[in-house]
């Protein structure tokens, strides 16, 4: 029996499958006021048609001068939520569930999309002063100001509104983005975070912003919706953050109210050496699921059905979320039972011709 199209279920929703596509910036908000476009429902669409059990769409800010770039999508507002609605209607009548990556990109907002420059923008060309746990930049990126205690306690808050809004547009989840160096990474991290007040120091205190926000979101969206957390396991650098850490924070999120821990990897120092291999990431998401009772994602170069079924019957890991091999192939969770001849029924009766 296929492990990859078992159905999971997570408090009140199930999912047709343990394919997830992982969370991808599209920079394609044209109006760069943090609205999804046309491109939103033809790129998210796809994904629901293809076969997906849950698409998580991409890092989505809860305040404007979260957004890693002016074409980034957000949800600190009405019009943004009913924009969202519309495109969570279409995955939904295509069998899939939608989940959104709630997110702030901290010191590494107000930058350029992959296809307009690279490095921060200027204020005089339509960037912004960005925030951080620390008053250090990213390197190649303009400096942040360090966030004070009290602006800490309000982010928590925006994030909270935000899970609000993207109940109001019908999403089934939501993920707190704690990875790849964006703001709760940078406080998570000791090597950018040494403040001295309540959210710097020790593990517990570089924590409370996150379980902060995992108890406001649990308060705001009841107990039915899950809420799960990505973590980025290490920096890659000794004296960082690590698997070890990730593992006892992970806990910690549980007891606050999060459900599942989607694991990648770096993003919070350049120019790291990272071994890339096929399924690099899994060891360490293995790792994190054998010390937490809460069922564990594993991403990073898993591009076939056979090879993600491998690694769910291994039994350490519990959801196969897919990003890449996603934007070569929409169908890629339709190809992968094709391929692994299991045969199931939400094939879109327009390319039934492809199951034979």
């Amino acid at each position: 029996m296929s492990k990859l199209f078992e159905p999971i279920s997570i408090r009140e929703l199930t999912t047709r499958n343990r394919i997830w596509v992982a969370p991808m910036c599209q920079y394609s908000a044209e109006e760069q006021d943090g609205v999804p476009a046309e491109w939103h429902l033809v790129h998210y669409g796809a994904r629901a048609t293809g076969g997906a059990g849950l698409i998580i769409v991409e890092a989505t800010a809860v305040t404007p001068e979260g957004r890693i770039s002016p074409w980034d999508t957000g949800i600190w507002n009405e019009e943004q939520t009913e924009a969202w609605a519309y495109i969570v209607d279409f995955m939904h009548s295509q069998g899939a569930a939608a989940g959104v990556q709630l997110a702030h990109a901290g010191r590494k907002a107000s930058t350029h999309s992959a296809w307009s420059g690279s490095g921060s923008i200027s204020l005089q060309d339509g960037g912004w002063q960005t925030v951080s746990s620390t008053n250090e930049a990213f390197e190649g990126y303009a400096a942040p100001r360090q966030l004070e205690t009290a602006e800490v306690s309000d982010l928590v808050q925006g994030f909270a509104s935000a899970a609000r809004r993207a109940q109001d547009a019908g999403f089934d989840l939501i993920e707190i983005h704690a990875a790849h160096g964006y703001l709760i990474h940078q406080f998570l991290s000791p090597l950018s975070n040494k403040r001295t007040d309540i959210y710097g120091g020790d593990l517990e205190n570089r924590a409370r912003f996150l379980l902060e926000i995992v108890a406001a979101i649990r308060a705001e969206v009841g107990e039915g919706m899950p809420v799960i957390v990505r973590f980025s396991a290490t920096d890659y650098v000794e004296g960082g953050w690590d698997e070890v850490q990730t593992a006892q924070v992970a806990n910690w999120c549980a007891e606050a109210g999060a459900d599942l821990f989607d694991i990648s990897t770096g993003g919070l120092v350049a120019g790291v050496s990272i071994a890339v291999g096929p399924g690099y990431q899994v060891p360490i998401a293995e790792f994190v699921a054998s010390r937490v009772d809460e069922p564990v994602a594993v991403v990073g170069m898993i591009t076939t059905g056979e090879q993600a079924e491998q690694i769910l019957q291994r039994g350490e890991v519990d959801v196969i979320m897919i990003g890449r091999a996603e934007l070569r192939d929409p169908m890629w969770p339709l190809r992968a039972a094709h391929e692994l001849g299991v045969s199931v029924d939400y094939w879109p009766k327009q390319y039934q011709r492809g199951t034979f």
